[in-house]
């Protein structure tokens, strides 16, 4: 049995929520960059260059990537060898999340009730996903969260008589639909199976998938590839003004689901998808 302190996990996602708001992940920032160079549009290829302008300058002044610092979504993989010390678990978390919002003068856009509209002025509370895995370790993801992209989010109950084109037509409207409010070039996240509330969990878990890695099922892989050309087709290009860029990933999981049901869940990033990973 392993002993952690929880101050460990108040200090490590401070730094998180910080870093996942100034600096882009390795494949993000790669695969914007090769963007700059295949993209057809003038235009497209003007925006992308502004894109990158606009991180370059961010990182060496730490601005923020975007105005829009997110709600924070925190995913926990926890080995079940592990004890924690020093508090609750949760505590510890959205001390870390109120530490690096308010310390790192992100943004905050958290209000503590849906229709009362008060704001919490600290980014507290997360949103907080539990997994317990084998082992002794924990892996943190740090996901925050835009809602130019987040409002386009879809979930889809389909009959299973649908069938694999009634997804793909699924996703390419929600895509469709979000045009240039996603912010795009966008990362598609999407989650196949379940229920209604576990395919839109799997679809923003899939966004912090590695751009270019693919599923492990063939005909998933097939989808995602034969998915993000359509996408690119569309024409709705970067900043949604028009282009051969308009999603720099498809990103499907799926899972088990009921004999009478097809929940598709859909979450698109705009394109910066900013999320921080550690393991402790």
């Amino acid at each position: 049995m392993r002993t952690i302190q929880v101050s460990e996990i108040t200090r490590n996602i401070k730094e998180m929520c910080i870093e996942a708001n100034h600096f882009l992940t390795k494949d993000m920032d790669e695969a914007l960059k090769s963007a700059c160079v295949t993209e057809k549009s003038p235009l497209g290829k003007q925006v992308l260059n502004q894109l990158q302008e606009n991180l370059t300058i961010a990182g060496e002044d730490m601005i923020p990537i975007c105005q829009d610092t997110g709600m924070a979504v925190i995913f926990m993989e926890i080995g079940q060898d592990i004890h924690f010390e020093g508090g609750l678990l949760e505590d510890a978390i959205n001390e870390g999340v109120r530490q690096g919002y308010v310390e790192g003068f992100l943004r905050k856009s958290v209000v503590k009730d849906p229709l009362i509209r008060e704001n919490t002025k600290d980014n507290t509370p997360a949103i907080i996903h539990y997994q317990m895995v084998a082992g002794d370790k924990v892996k943190i993801t740090v996901a925050p969260k835009g809602f130019g992209s987040e409002n386009m989010s879809r979930v889809f109950m389909l009959k299973p008589a649908d069938g694999i084109e009634g997804v793909k037509n699924a996703i390419l409207t929600a895509v469709e639909d979000a045009g240039p409010n996603a912010c795009p070039p966008m990362v598609v996240g999407v989650g196949i199976g379940g229920t209604f509330e576990k395919c839109a969990l799997m679809a923003k878990k899939a966004l912090t998938r590695e751009v270019g890695t693919h599923s492990s099922i063939p005909y998933v892989k097939e989808m995602e590839e034969e998915l993000l050309a359509t996408i690119n087709k569309t024409g709705i290009g970067p900043g949604g003004l028009g282009g051969t860029t308009t999603a720099l990933a498809v990103n499907i999981d799926t899972y088990p689901t009921h004999i009478a049901g097809l929940p598709v869940g859909i979450n698109i990033c705009c394109h910066v998808n900013r999320h921080a990973v550690r393991e402790l």
